[in-house]
Formats: C-alpha cells, sequence, structure tokens
C-alpha cells in the first residue's frame, strides 16, 4: 500500500499541514521537527506524490555536475575540465546546459538534495565517487531521480569508468613480454578503490605469466613524486631489487625515475617503467614514460549519453560500462 502524507504525519505525531511545510523546507518549521519528519519519510520510503509526479513532467533542460570545492584536486586539473567538455559535447546537442554545483553543505537553501533536486533545478546529476557516498545513491534512487557515477559503484544506479583492472594487467604484462623478470607496484592508499582495482590487474598479470607475487615489491602510499623516490630508492637498494616497476600515476614515476637516475641505474636496460596516466608528464620525460592512455574526456563523453538516456526514458535499466584504457608504448620499457 502506497504511503500518504496522512501516514507520515500520524508517525511523527504532527499535522498534516506541518508535514507539508517541512517538504517545501519553510522556515517556520524547526530544524529539529524537519529532520524528524525526514527520517520518518527515509524509514517508510515516503516518495511526495508532487516530487514524483513534478520530475516526470517538469523540465529545467540543466544537469549538475556536483564538486566539492573543499578539495581542490577535484577541479584544479586537467581531468576536470576535460569530463566537463566530453558532457557538454553531448548535452548541449540536446539543448541541455551544464551546472557546476558545490556539494558543500554550509549553503544557506541548505544541503544539495533540498536545493537542487526536490526545489527541481535540475534534470539530473553527474559525480564521481568522491561525492556520491553509498547513501546518497540510495536516496536518489528512492526518489526515481536520474544520476551517473563518474566511477565504479556498488549502490543502484547507472556508472562510467576506466577499466583499471585491465590496465593493471596491460601495463605489467607489457613489462613481462619485453623481459623484465620481476615487476613491481609502487604508488596509491590501500583501501582507494581505484589503486584497488589497479592493484588486482598487475596481480593478475603476474598470475598469468606464472609469476609469485613479491609483497616486498608493492608500496602504498600518496601517489606524489616524492612517495615515488622514496620507495624507488628502497626497492632500488634492496637485497633483490625488482627488473621493473609499474606506477600508479606519472607523479610516482618522476620520482622513480629521479632515485634511479641518482642510483646510476640505466632506463630501460636495468630498469623497466611503465605508468597510469599519460597526462600530464609523461611523454615529456627522460626516456619518455611507456604509460596508460586514460581518455577523461571520452568519459565525460560517455555520462553525457547515459544520463541523456535516463532523462528520455526513465525506464531505462541501469547500466555500467568499462571502457578500456590505451597502452602507449615509450623508450621507458622498451628493451626488445
Amino acid at each position: 500500500m502506497k504511503v500518504t502524507i496522512t501516514d507520515i504525519a500520524k508517525a511523527a505525531g504532527v499535522a498534516k499541514s506541518t508535514v507539508s511545510k517541512v517538504l517545501n523546507d519553510s522556515p517556520r518549521i524547526s530544524e529539529d521537527t524537519k529532520q524528524r519528519v525526514r527520517e520518518i519519510m527515509k524509514e517508510m520510503n515516503y516518495t511526495p506524490s508532487s516530487i514524483a509526479t513534478g520530475l516526470a513532467r517538469q523540465s529545467s533542460q540543466t544537469v549538475a555536475l556536483l564538486v566539492d570545492m573543499s578539495k581542490e584536486s577535484e577541479f584544479l586539473n586537467q581531468y576536470f575540465y576535460n569530463i566537463i567538455g566530453g558532457i557538454e559535447s553531448v548535452i548541449g546537442t540536446r539543448k541541455y546546459e551544464l551546472t557546476i554545483a558545490n556539494i558543500q553543505h554550509n549553503h544557506p537553501e541548505g544541503h544539495f538534495l533540498q536545493r537542487l533536486v526536490l526545489n527541481k533545478r535540475v534534470d539530473g546529476l553527474i559525480a564521481n565517487t568522491s561525492v556520491l557516498s553509498e547513501a546518497l545513491c540510495e536516496e536518489l534512487h528512492r526518489l526515481r531521480f536520474p544520476y551517473i557515477s563518474v566511477g565504479e559503484i556498488q549502490a543502484p544506479g547507472s556508472w562510467v569508468d576506466f577499466d583499471n583492472r585491465s590496465g593493471g594487467k596491460m601495463l605489467t604484462a607489457h613489462l613481462l613480454a619485453q623481459g623484465y623478470a620481476s615487476v613491481a607496484f609502487v604508488g596509491g592508499m590501500d583501501g582507494e578503490a581505484i589503486r584497488e582495482q589497479r592493484y588486482a590487474g598487475y596481480r593478475k598479470a603476474l598470475e598469468q605469466a606464472g609469476r609469485p607475487l613479491n609483497e616486498a615489491w608493492v608500496h602504498c602510499g600518496e601517489a606524489h613524486e616524492e612517495e615515488g623516490y622514496r620507495a624507488a630508492m628502497m626497492l632500488l637498494q634492496s637485497g633483490r631489487p625488482p627488473e621493473a616497476i609499474v606506477c600508479i600515476n606519472n607523479y610516482i614515476a618522476y620520482g622513480v625515475l629521479k632515485a634511479a637516475g641518482e642510483l646510476g641505474v640505466r632506463i630501460p636496460q636495468e630498469l623497466g617503467i611503465a605508468t597510469f596516466d599519460d597526462y600530464p608528464l609523461a611523454r615529456y620525460m627522460t626516456p619518455p614514460l611507456t604509460s596508460l592512455n586514460i581518455d577523461t574526456f571520452r568519459l565525460g563523453v560517455a555520462a553525457g549519453k547515459l544520463l541523456m538516456e535516463q532523462l528520455g526514458n526513465p525506464e531505462t535499466p541501469a547500466k555500467h560500462l568499462l571502457l578500456k584504457p590505451e597502452l602507449i608504448v615509450r623508450e621507458s620499457s622498451t628493451r626488445r
């Protein structure tokens, strides 16, 4: 049986008019009451009919890309703008506008769910996995509000991502094929989704080649130059140094190159290096780095297309799309 506003009012011990005011975020209702009523709505799986019909009938012709402005790495890099360009190339042809929305919760109009979704200011959302928590995905799914995750999620909903497992496997298999007998893996925080996926591909390539996994050759840490340098110094000065290194990104790779240079280790003769992410440094290193190209413009295009499909047909089932990265072979790993 469908839950009604009367049911919510009875469960909360308030008048129906109070529930209506909570739905409209009226300033006349205390925050404590709003929170209590909203929790009951969530527990009873209540979707206001005005929202459900409004979302189906009305259109703002606007799509929001959610960003956490407290994290500079979220928006002060080329990847972010490539994704924007990809999304815009799709939605612009459908007469939709793209708006960048900050998710920080100190906005005077409240949580972005209230500002954007319940107030019907946008027709759909796109966000990466650092923004889309499982709880948020569940709530958007409950409201039947169209959204796309840029990055693999376990919650209900559509997502698009690059196949990081395949990427880790590609880089490792390439190094093994070049005759490097032992391959290390450096960078990324333990438990971080993207690191775990890339590391899983590395392990799979070793397994398929019949090579043992040496835990001493696996180093976790912040994905920046200093960590790459530190890890490479440890590995290359150990009693049994690896012959090649897979780097989580090209900042780590730069640190590895620096350490190898100081130790007089020749690349690629004595050490092979391959890295995720071609941008921004890989092609300009000495020697140029073998890398895995992650085309983030393509990622934005795919996210835009998935969202347009949902907006065109709300009954479209959730889709999970993995894009294949491209291996670019350069001097840092070619010795055959």
